[in-house]
């Protein structure tokens, strides 16, 4: 049985889809303060809070739980800066618990969605492994320190881990109607087909003088079914023996803003109203992965590389969402 906290949110749910298919019993907890009921993808289902550590045992003793893949967590960069208390209680302080209730239970074995952001402001790109973790914001922090606390626990108690640093999640799974639904919505595609759905008057462009072919920041966006592959293959390759380690998930090249912006429109067929406004502080020009080790370690390779095909799966989430 394969435990999977924050498997109502966005990336745990599809993540649940993709072992489902795959053939594992899983079970889901999350709390829904963030995640959504009609996206839970499994048969078993725990209301639960990772802060109620009784709660937290409970789902240990009710399932034979072999192995925990864990997204619940808070993952608003701008909000961790003005309430950097409430990030490091959801995320570092509840980890603990959930890690105290594994290690009780002899539970060895966890899949950690970590960030690129504890990376910070990159030195090179593509960002490999060997980068630096230097970390700008109260949530990178938070992931960086889960990240040290599951070094140590390897150490102390032999519970081994991946952690897996993605770049920005995207796209929607098409046959199960499941997608992004954040509120409120911080993420450029979802809110430039929010755009084209009528829902929103324009997108904002945060800056277009960067140091870019034309001027606006390049990110890597990586979908969220590639996403979802890696944290199986991560979590098979932990039961095969493989010790804790770490990987970069992104498809390896950049999109700019501009472009997003420009292929939302052909693949939508709708005039995406945008406006060009101040830079926000603290974006890098350019950020992407090197994904060199997770293909040669996981075996794992996106199938998603083109940003037209993300953009059109979630254009079909948007169209036809249903929470």
């Amino acid at each position: 049985m394969i435990l999977i906290t924050g498997g109502a949110g966005y990336i745990g749910s599809h993540c649940a889809l993709e072992m489902t298919r795959a053939g594992y019993d899983c079970v889901v907890l999350d709390n829904l303060s963030e995640g959504h009921a009609k996206a839970v993808q499994t048969d078993r289902f725990c209301r639960s809070d990772l802060a109620d550590i009784d709660e937290t045992r409970e789902v240990f003793k009710q399932y034979p739980v072999e192995a925990v893949i864990h997204f619940a967590a808070s993952c608003y960069v701008g909000e961790s800066a003005v309430n950097p208390q409430k990030y490091y209680r959801n995320n570092v302080v509840n980890t603990l618990n959930l890690l105290q209730a594994m290690i009780e239970n002899d539970v060895k074995k966890i899949v950690f969605s970590s960030t690129c952001a504890t990376y910070g402001n990159p030195e090179y790109t593509p960002i490999d492994e060997k980068h630096p973790q230097n970390p700008i914001n109260t949530y990178g922090k938070t992931k960086l320190m889960i990240e040290t606390i599951l070094e140590d626990f390897d150490s102390a108690y032999g519970l081994k881990y991946m952690a897996l640093r993605y770049f920005n999640a995207s796209g929607a799974d098409n046959q199960a109607n499941i997608g992004e639904s954040h509120n409120p919505e911080t993420h450029l595609i979802p809110l430039v087909l929010e755009v084209a759905a009528g829902k929103r008057e324009l997108i904002k462009i945060f800056g277009d003088d960067y140091d870019t072919p034309d001027g606006t920041c390049i990110r890597d966006y990586i979908h969220v079914n590639d996403l979802s592959t890696a944290h199986r293959l991560a979590l098979e390759k932990l039961f095969s023996g493989a010790d804790s380690n770490f990987y970069n998930l992104g498809t390896g090249k950049g999109v700019s803003v501009k472009e997003v912006i420009d292929i939302s429109g052909h693949v939508t067929g709708k005039t995406i109203r945008k406006e060009i406004v101040q830079r926000r502080p603290g974006d890098p020009p350019v950020l992407f992965a090197d994904n060199k080790k997770a293909k040669l370690d996981l075996g794992w390779s996106p199938e998603y590389n083109e940003i037209n095909d993300i953009i059109s799966t979630a254009w079909n989430w948007e169209q036809n969402r249903q929470y």
